[in-house]
């Protein structure tokens, strides 16, 4: 007799083989998991820093970890994976190496960018393989068969395969551009928004102050029409200029008067840079590149690591409680006490008393000399009063207000503005400060100052270049009337 067949069978056979399936499936996606999450994750150099990259489980996009101040992330695709970043340390001869390279720092972006694709691609290669080698393994070890690690590593390939298709399907770059900010990181939109529109505001100023910069030349000649201070070759012509404050639009400025006004040397008061670190003295070296004599002292922002670069640049003598001639013209000078940006002196607090003596040190020295100097040099104008009836001129700087005035005994305390028309921080207000320097005509057989020529120009938002004369009166005359040619 027949036996009835069993109807359930198939369903039963099917039913085993989708169990089996579903166990291959769950052990692929369990090997899979563990090997990226022990595995997948690489130390590699970004730009200057350290960096360890790594694929975790997540909703897709990428975070980039800043420890201690905390993160930012992008949804820059879909999936269930995420791609972390952390920052962790910056190598010191990198950073060195890329800051003192103007070659390597202007390409600082497109090295970080290379160094960041290399990274994740190779973070990729190594997570593929970990996935795979890991589904094969769990497989085998569970299962014990022989064709198994290779049916799990198909089926990690897979869902790999299709991970990857929903990321670029999904990649969205433009995310790049509107991170999510955690921890300290928080304020950064504002920050970053800010520096944005520094830049912004820096390229329309240096392009307008470079027209107005070449329009000095062409004011040069309304001068001739002016009182001369002098024959010829009984005049000694020096350019004094102060704060410049790494401004590259100053330094044009000093460049272009340099030589329009054929002056015979520079006479800086000080705070060429901001910080006087090392970073920023290379590009004091601009004024090296005067074909005149460049005397300086340092100013409250200069370090003595400014000092000495600008001592090693074959032009320059830096002045420190000591005495140079320049164009036959007697000149001494004393830096400022202060450094303000190390916070660590107090220098910040330090009362007006140190200037005081900065000024008195100066004068000992003056008065140390067989024939009184023609012209000092201090850098804030507080430490001029020792010098009173010592000298005929005294040059400051420091206030970034320029202002002429007669102290008690007859010096001539005379003021600069700011060269650097106060720095690239003065783009943060509405509208920078002008930049500002004098020409000084002086008599070469007696070392009296004649007449002097103010230059100024507008800053953003401004076309004003002017040139105002001003002629001297000798001593005891009380007569003469400034000059001024139309801006």
């Amino acid at each position: 007799m027949e036996q009835p067949q069993d109807v359930a069978s198939p369903w039963r056979r099917r039913g085993r083989m989708a169990g089996r399936w579903a166990a291959r499936v769950a052990l692929a996606l369990a090997g899979a998991l563990i090997a990226v999450l022990l595995f997948a994750r690489i130390s590699a150099p970004i730009g200057p820093f350290d960096a360890t990259l790594s694929i975790r489980p997540g909703s897709g996009g990428a975070e980039v970890a800043v420890p201690p101040l905390g993160s930012l992330a992008a949804d820059v695709f879909d999936g269930p994976l995420r791609l972390d970043v952390e920052l962790q340390r910056v190598d010191q001869s990198r950073a060195e190496a890329l800051a003192e390279d103007p070659v390597r720092l202007a390409g600082v972006v497109d090295r970080v960018t290379a160094d960041l694709q290399d990274a994740v691609v190779k973070l990729v290669v190594i997570t593929v393989l970990a996935a795979l080698g890991g589904a094969a393994l769990v497989s085998w070890v569970v299962l014990r068969r022989r064709r198994e690690p290779a049916i799990a590593a198909g089926l990690a390939g897979a869902l790999l395969l299709g991970i990857g298709g929903v990321g670029a399907t999904t990649w969205r770059p433009e995310a790049l551009s509107s991170p999510t900010y955690t921890g300290l990181l928080v304020n950064a939109n504002s920050l970053i928004g800010s520096a944005q529109d520094l830049v912004a505001r820096f390229d329309a100023y240096r392009a307008s102050l470079t027209d107005l910069v070449a329009n000095v030349g062409s004011l040069y000649s309304t001068l001739s029409a002016l009182p001369a201070p002098g024959a010829d070759d009984d005049t000694v012509t020096l350019l004094h200029v102060s704060d410049l404050h790494l401004n590259p639009a100053g330094f044009d400025l000093v460049r272009q008067v340099t030589e329009q006004f054929q002056v015979d040397g520079v006479l800086d008061t000080g705070d060429i840079v901001d910080w006087g670190s090392p970073v920023e003295n290379r590009v004091v070296t601009d004024v090296g590149a005067l074909d005149v004599p460049y005397v300086f002292i340092r100013g409250n922002h200069d370090s003595a690591v400014t000092a000495d670069r600008m001592a090693a640049l074959p032009n320059v003598t830096v002045l420190d409680d000591s005495q140079v001639e320049i164009a036959g013209l007697s000149v001494v000078g004393a830096p400022d006490p202060r450094f303000t940006p190390d916070k660590s002196t107090g220098d910040d607090d330090a009362g007006p008393e140190v200037l005081t003596r900065s000024g008195e040190r100066l004068a000992d020295l003056v008065e140390s000399l067989d024939e009184p100097p023609d012209v000092a040099l201090v850098h804030d104008p507080r430490q001029a009063p020792p010098l009173d009836g010592l000298t005929p001129v005294v040059l400051a700087g420091h206030t970034h207000d320029r202002d002429v005035s007669e102290l008690d005994d007859g010096t001539l305390l005379m003021v600069q503005g700011s060269t650097g028309g106060a720095g690239l921080r003065a783009l943060e207000g509405e509208y920078p400060e002008p930049l500002t320097c004098t020409v000084l005509y002086f008599s070469a057989s007696t070392g009296r100052l004649q007449a002097y020529d103010d230059i100024t120009l507008g800053g953003l938002g401004e076309s004003e270049v002017t040139i105002e004369r001003t002629v001297v009166p000798p001593a005891g005359d009380d007569g003469g009337t400034p000059a001024s040619p139309p801006g």
